[in-house]
This record gives C-alpha cells, structure tokens and sequence, in this order.
C-alpha cells in the first residue's frame, strides 16, 4: 500500500516535474486511477481516486485551492479517516487503533445516524479527539445530476491536553453510490474566532470530460479569506 506520505511526496514532485503546458492538469502517481473530480464552492477542486494496493473499499482525495495543492487524504469504506495530510500547517495525522466509537457510514445509511469518538495521532502535533454526530435529514438533492442526500452534523475537536480546539456544525451530502461525504454549509468556532463557511459542490466531472482533474478551482475564488483546517 502507498503510505500518505510517499503519495504526498509523489504528488509534489509530479506538480513540480510537469511542464508548462500540462500545469492545468493535475497529474497523479503511478498506480492510481481518479473516478471523478469535484469543482466546489469555496475555491476549491477535489480528485476522488483509488490506488494500486490500497485495501478493498479505501480510497483517497486531494484537494486543490488558488495556491495548489492544500490537503490529502484517504478513508476507508466506511469513511474513517485512516490518514490525513495538511499541506499549510505540515502535519499528518492517523487514525488510532481500536477508536472508542468508530464513524460507520453503514450505520448511517441503515439508521438515518450514526454518533463517533475517535482519536487521530499525529507526530507534529500531537493526539486530536473528535466527538460528533452525522444524521440524514430527509431531503435528498441533485447537483449537476449527482443525486445526494443531505445531513445534519456537530463536531468537537479536543487537542492533546484535552482542551477544545474547534467545533462546528451544518449540513452536509453524502453519496450512497460512492461511500463518501461532501461538504456543505456550516458554521466553525474556535476560542477565539467564529465564522461560516459554503464548500457545497457544483460540478462533477468524469474521465473524459472537459475540466477532469483540472488544477484549477472555479468557484468563489480571487478574494477568499483564509480558513482554519478542519476536516481531514
């Protein structure tokens, strides 16, 4: 299996080796097949791809902004996060063995909602404690022909001393067809600052398709303000 470490080191060398004229196409490493890429709100475009090796159900994201490359990660199927990478703050984190409530899509799909109590471990900053809840509302959306159902979440983040560092809470869209969440709306509080943010997406673009694995975000860019990083 690929680690997030040399897949994030493959990603920057292939940004950095490719030539001009390819710059507007995002190049993944060998061995990895994206299935689509999302354009959203907020500056920002995703790739969802999948990589030689990795275990059955896992799959991998990166995520582009005005400046490139800001995040990658990968989850598994029932949309852990096995591993994440920051690119703006430098730090990785892994999911524990053994978390005390684990995230389970599956439950979330059967029972309309599912609670988690999970710890990621990171070398650079240490152990984070996330505690939340993800429900379905009811309602269920197309975009750009994508049919996707809405939820309704909370989340807390606890750093190493188990004093909060963040919370927020919204709405957001799963995929049953992928096995994966999309961001939405919501609103984010830390001890010292409070905002909202709209990362809902627009555009789904497949292999083949004009704008597939584009470098280049599309929407709500050229004057946003900077964001705390809050989702692996």
């Amino acid at each position: 299996m690929m680690t997030l470490r040399s897949l994030t080191i493959a990603l920057g060398l292939a940004a950095v080796a490719a030539p001009a004229a390819a710059q507007d196409t995002f190049t993944l490493p060998a061995g990895c097949d994206a299935y689509v890429t999302i354009q959203s709100r907020g500056c920002t475009v995703s790739h969802h791809f999948t990589c030689e090796g990795d275990p059955l159900g896992h799959q991998r994201r990166v995520d582009l902004g005005e400046r490139g490359l800001m995040y990658v990660g990968m989850i598994d199927r029932e949309t852990q996060w096995i591993e994440s990478f920051h690119v703006s703050s430098q730090h990785s984190e892994v999911l524990e063995a053994d978390p005390e409530d684990p995230a389970s899509f599956s439950e979330l799909m059967e029972e309309g909602e599912d609670t988690y109590d999970f710890r990621t471990l990171s070398d650079e900053i240490g152990q984070t404690r996330y505690v939340g809840r993800d429900a379905l509302t009811g309602m269920i959306e197309t975009i750009d022909g994508v049919t996707l159902q809405q939820t309704e979440f909370a989340i807390v983040a606890y750093g190493p001393d188990g004093a909060e560092e963040w919370r927020s809470s919204g709405n957001e869209y799963v995929s049953s067809d992928w096995r994966m969440f999309l961001s939405g709306t919501s609103s984010v509080t830390t001890p010292d600052d409070a905002w909202e943010t709209d990362d809902s997406p627009v555009e789904f673009i497949y292999p083949g398709e004009p704008g597939f694995l584009s470098a280049n975000p599309k929407y709500d860019c050229g004057a946003m303000m900077s964001k705390y990083e809050v989702q692996p």
